[in-house]
């Protein structure tokens, strides 16, 4: 245990992947500028790290790991919060397409402080709240130093669970609703998988454009509930999958057009209920597969209605030199957020709870809020 504990502590220090993110709440009159010629270091930190892929509640644990250098061009970022993410949970399990290297510190964003900045650095000062835009691996942790290119301020107005999650879901709702149909208000779209929180915003922002939503959920105990939810969010339809055993669904519809655009982050036969409502020439877009089954398509919606199958996957969007149009839009969201006209549920958690809330996150404790940690 003693050899692999320094074995962690040697990468964070030699290596990027592992010191990239340095986060804690440590406060008042420790904040400073570093203005000296001589090694300044970060704080020592206390970081959920992985020494191999497998299941999170088993290969994750809470590590010391020692002070990084702050260089010329580095900012030191205290910890303020970090949602537990599907995808981190897929990074862990060495399951998504890209993931760092093992000994690794788990998540991929996150909110926090300025603590300290290096001699070149200019657009940040101590007490700034910053996130990493684009995100990056090893928000898990007290302490992070990486350089000031990384970091984006925003308005430290905006709640720190809004702040902490702005990115990775609520931006892929954005991006689908505009990357892939030209939609108009007036128009409506379908999708699956509603009560997540790409759904919820989903919803959210559609209703914001005069778009309407028809949402499709999974039959379950507190389905009721959910539907009532997603109404107050500004959904226009809320059908379990039970509802849809007809032979056109679309008969469900009333007066709303069929939709142009679905998404799907379910797969399976959830996928092809978001295909029965796109209208002729309409496309799905899939984000996710929770359910981990394929997606079956019939020759006939090809050939008679012309539907497309399209992906989107947040990572390879934020990968094509967009940083700056990517902070704009973070901006915008978070300004949403801030003026309550997006909303979703979050738990936040002490970071001394982290085995609980990965607990939450797992699905091992029924339906929970997204899981944020506080540190």
């Amino acid at each position: 245990m003693t050899a692999l504990l320094n074995s962690v502590a040697a990468r964070a220090l030699k290596l990027s992947s592992v010191v990239n993110f340095r986060w804690n709440q440590c406060g008042g009159s420790a904040a400073h500028r570093v203005r000296s010629l001589s090694t300044v270091m970060s704080p020592p930190s206390k970081a959920i790290v992985y020494e191999q892929h497998g299941s999170p509640d088993s290969v994750t644990r809470v590590v010391d790991l020692p002070p990084v250098e702050v260089r010329d061009n580095d900012v030191c970022v205290k910890m303020i919060a970090a949602p537990i993410n599907p995808s981190d949970i897929n990074r862990i399990e060495g399951v998504y397409p890209v993931r760092p290297p093992v000994p690794a510190v788990g998540g991929y964003e996150g909110v926090g402080e300025v603590y300290a900045v290096g001699s070149r650095v200019n657009g940040l000062s101590p007490g700034d709240w910053v996130i990493p835009s684009p995100p990056s691996s090893g928000t898990w942790q007290t302490y992070v130093v990486k350089e000031e290119s990384v970091w984006h301020k925003i308005d430290k107005t905006c709640p720190m669970e809004y702040a902490a999650t702005i990115t990775v879901n609520p931006l892929t709702a954005l991006r689908m609703l505009e990357d892939f149909v030209v939609l108009n208000s007036g128009d409506s779209v379908v999708q699956n998988g509603a009560t997540s929180i790409v759904g919820q915003c989903v919803i959210q922002l559609a209703k914001l454009r005069g778009i309407s939503t028809i949402n499709l959920i999974r039959d379950r105990a507190g389905s009721d509930e959910a539907k009532e939810s997603l109404k107050a969010l500004g959904a226009d339809e809320v059908f379990s999958e039970s509802q849809l055993n007809v032979k056109n669904v679309k008969s469900l519809l009333g007066n709303l057009p069929e939709p142009s655009l679905g998404f799907n982050c379910v797969g399976g036969s959830a996928a092809s209920l978001v295909l029965k409502f796109l209208r002729d020439g309409g496309t799905m877009v899939t984000y996710g597969g929770m359910s981990k089954k394929p997606i079956t398509v019939s020759t006939t919606s090809f050939i008679f209605k012309d539907l497309a199958l399209r992906g989107f996957w947040l990572q390879n969007w934020l990968s094509m030199s967009k940083v700056k149009e990517c902070r704009e839009m973070i901006d915008y969201l978070l300004g949403l957020a801030r003026d309550g006209k997006l909303t979703y549920e979050t738990e936040l958690v002490p970071f001394e709870e982290f085995p609980v809330a990965l607990e939450k996150a797992l699905g091992k404790l029924g339906r929970q809020p997204k899981q944020v940690i506080r540190f």
